[in-house]
């Protein structure tokens, strides 16, 4: 394997990567010849990309630290690694020829690494139509194309409990995000807890994409280097040119009857409060995108977007590059968002720091793939949880259980409420938690 090294340049060397794509035939479920152990996936209504399992990556680049800083390298190190790159395309639609899967830690002061995996083998499968991607260094071969999925595990489940941040102490940490408004120092601050707990090493996590995927077939089912989830909010896509995001910021819980939800939806699309939340995330994207565009535009008025657990106030925007900018260097602007940090960003990120007794890894961070021209997809790394690939002692006191963490937060803003926001919180965590149970 390839890693960065604090210069970020990729070592060993790579003279050249050789990249073969060819339209095929799949099982349905894409997922199934993911590896069971370390899955590396983006999925979304059945379609995406899905490395194919026991086979090592034929690269890897790892940053520490989180996007703001770190983009750009991991954008001069990918670079750096397809400059060379021989491709044989002949499918060319979005996802074909030479990808990296790409996971980028919250904030620089992260422990956390971000990384970018490039697989030997990829199943994918858009718009009806699939194909096998096959990459290697230059004269190597290529990994034999994959016969059959892989049998799923046995079931299993998760023990979670609170984590650093329990429900009393998150409701004091939104108190204290309220004094941090209240003062001046921001705008908006997003507050997120944890929960902490264990898994049995060894466990299939492809149970627990497969899940995700099935329960919430809208959102990107993704997982990066054991951080497993299911995105309602893209970040933002590009496409030979075309940049598109979905801002959501702005939260309802569903209702229990057909009168009851709608209620919810009309409650929340006339909620002041969720407005003018919703409305800084929106500004966030804007003013960080019009820099590298030639056109912008973003619907008038929020629109609710129902899921099946919550509904979410959300913007669509669209426009056209006027630079060549990758999608790393979108990301260096938009990350992090107001709807992930706050308003203003910086300010945000320090009251963020104050207020959350963790280091939030990569949750909230953007997670998705990159291919050779810079385009790619990403989400923001939302009902999510991360695995530690370092087995800890179990009941019995063998070292037979796998640390996992969840995360979910809310957007703090002049009138928030405590008990709300917390409520809020549980509301989504849902996903996770259940599919995790």
């Amino acid at each position: 394997m390839s890693a960065v090294d604090t210069d970020f340049a990729v070592r060993p060397p790579v003279d050249r990567l050789v990249v073969q794509t060819r339209e095929a035939e799949h099982d349905d479920d894409l997922l199934a010849y993911a590896d069971p152990r370390e899955p590396l996936v983006w999925l979304r209504r059945g379609e995406g990309l899905v490395a194919v399992a026991d086979l090592p990556p034929v690269a890897y680049i790892r940053v520490p630290g989180g996007v703001a800083e770190r983009a750009a390298r991991m954008a001069e190190a990918w670079q750096s690694l397809t400059a060379g790159a021989v491709i044989d395309d002949p499918v060319q639609v979005p996802g074909t020829g030479l990808v990296g899967f790409t996971a980028l830690a919250f904030d620089d002061r992260s422990a956390a690494e971000s990384i970018l995996i490039v697989p030997a083998v990829i199943v994918a499968r858009r718009g009806g139509r699939s194909w096998i991607t096959r990459i290697a260094r230059a004269g190597e071969p290529f990994a034999a194309a994959p016969a059959a999925p892989t049998a799923y595990g046995p079931q299993w489940s998760a023990t979670l409990g609170p984590g650093a941040l329990g429900p009393a102490g998150y409701e004091a940490a939104v108190r204290g995000g309220l004094e941090a408004i209240a003062s001046g120092e921001v705008s908006k601050v997003v507050v997120a807890r944890d929960l902490a707990g264990t898994v049995p090493a060894g466990a299939d996590l492809r149970r627990l994409a497969r899940t995700l995927a099935t329960g919430y077939p809208d959102c990107w089912t993704f997982a990066v280097d054991g951080l497993i989830g299911a995105s309602p909010e893209t970040l933002v896509t590009v496409s030979k040119g075309t940049v598109t995001a979905r801002v959501l910021a702005g939260t309802a819980s569903r209702g229990a009857d057909a009168d009851a939800d709608a209620a919810a939806s009309t409650a929340l699309a006339t909620s002041l409060k969720d407005q003018d939340e919703h409305a800084f995330a929106v500004q966030s994207v804007l003013q960080s995108l019009r820099p590298h565009m030639r056109s912008l535009a973003a619907s008038e008025q929020p629109f609710t977007l129902r899921l099946p657990n919550v509904w979410h106030l959300a913007t669509d925007v669209e426009g056209e590059l006027a630079d060549a900018a990758s999608g790393f260097d979108l990301i260096a602007q938009l990350h992090p968002t107001a709807a992930v940090a706050g308003t203003p960003t910086k300010v945000a990120l320090d009251v963020i720091q104050r207020l959350e007794p963790f280091d939030r890894g990569r949750y909230a961070g953007p997670v998705g793939w990159i291919d050779a021209t810079g385009d790619g997809e990403w989400a923001i790394a939302l009902r999510c949880a991360q695995f530690s690939a370092e087995p800890v002692a179990g009941p019995s006191g063998a070292f037979d259980r796998l640390p996992v963490t969840a995360y979910a937060g809310a957007g703090i803003v002049a009138g928030s409420d405590p008990e709300s926001e917390l409520i809020e919180t549980r509301v989504k965590f849902r996903p996770i938690v259940d599919a995790l149970a």
